[in-house]
């Protein structure tokens, strides 16, 4: 197969909040079409981070058939991958696909590493501004959060959930503003986007059960194992969400009840702020065709064959 059958697309984009279904219908149109997996995930890039970002890798497999992925399991945790090198390594991944002669579709709830994508926007690498760092650091993520709203570009806020990381998308921001971006070219892609849409109600229920599901299959002790391997507190709480929660907890900051009550307020939080990301995407000239996650797997994938003649 040379490209999407009687398509005008180069490639197929799966976005949604989290526990929306992404990822298996991902793989059933991967399946269906000749395709390969590119995650579009901020957080499952990172080795031995498995439970608490949600890989999922079985999904990737039915019966003796096994779709490949790509960008998961690429850098090791304690490390810090940002929005340039998912670019630079999306790409690779992207081209390697075409030339093959298969169906390159994109999988992911990472607002800014999906719009960096469809609009292929021209980054370069930021360093740290050290100056900059220490006049913020007193600053809680409510003050934050509103400083990065004040800038006029577009950054990654669905991601910026703990301090650290917001002064990280402020330290970009500044930088944007006083260096010019237009070093790093990126193709424009073809590309159809598909959002799956749930209502509220039954994601929040999907999230406080796959929270439940993931602290018995082992959470907790993966974050233990992180520890031990060497990798600090610090670190872990700089990935946010189950990983801040988690080590929390393991550091006496926070009750086992408490981390848990504390952990699924942040998802669904986080959800939302991921909604309001792809909204905003479509305010910004982004199309994206949104269908009904409570269908049957197999009958968006026919929708989605539909949307691409």
């Amino acid at each position: 197969m040379t490209d999407i059958p009687y398509s005008k697309y180069d490639m197929l984009a799966v976005v949604g909040p989290t526990a929306c279904g992404k990822t298996a219908l991902a793989v059933e149109l991967a399946l269906a079409l000749d395709g390969e997996v590119l995650s579009a995930d901020s957080r499952q890039v990172y080795r031995g981070m498995d439970i608490g970002t949600g890989k999922d890798i079985a999904e990737y497999s039915r019966g003796d058939i096994h779709v490949p992925y790509h960008l998961i399991d690429i850098v090791d945790a304690g490390e810090k991958y940002n929005l340039f090198e998912f670019q630079r390594d999306f790409l690779d991944a992207y081209n390697d696909v075409k030339a093959r002669g298969l169906t390159p579709i994109m999988c992911g709830g990472s607002g800014m590493y999906v719009e960096s994508v469809l609009k292929g926007y021209r980054l370069i690498p930021v360093p740290e501004n050290e100056a900059l760092r220490e006049s913020l650091q007193e600053k809680s993520l409510e003050e934050l959060t509103a400083i990065l709203a004040s800038y006029k570009t577009l950054h990654n806020n669905t991601d910026t959930d703990t301090v650290k990381r917001a002064i990280r998308a402020i330290e970009i921001e500044e930088y944007y503003a006083i260096c010019p971006v237009e070093e790093r070219s990126f193709p424009q892609i073809k590309c159809l986007t598909v959002g799956v849409s749930v209502e509220r109600d039954v994601r929040r229920e999907r999230i406080s059960r796959r929270l439940h599901a993931r602290l018995q299959e082992g959470l907790v002790e993966e974050v233990e194992r992180l520890l031990a391997s060497g990798i600090t507190a610090e670190q872990l709480i700089y990935y946010g969400l189950e990983y801040k929660y988690v080590t929390l907890f393991l550091t006496g900051a926070l009750t086992r009840s408490e981390m848990e009550k504390s952990l699924e307020i942040a998802i669904h939080q986080f959800a939302k702020r991921q909604m309001t990301w792809f909204r905003g995407m479509e305010r910004r000239g982004v199309d994206i065709k949104w269908i009904d996650g409570s269908l049957p797997v197999n009958s968006q994938v026919e929708q989605i064959k539909e949307l691409m003649l």
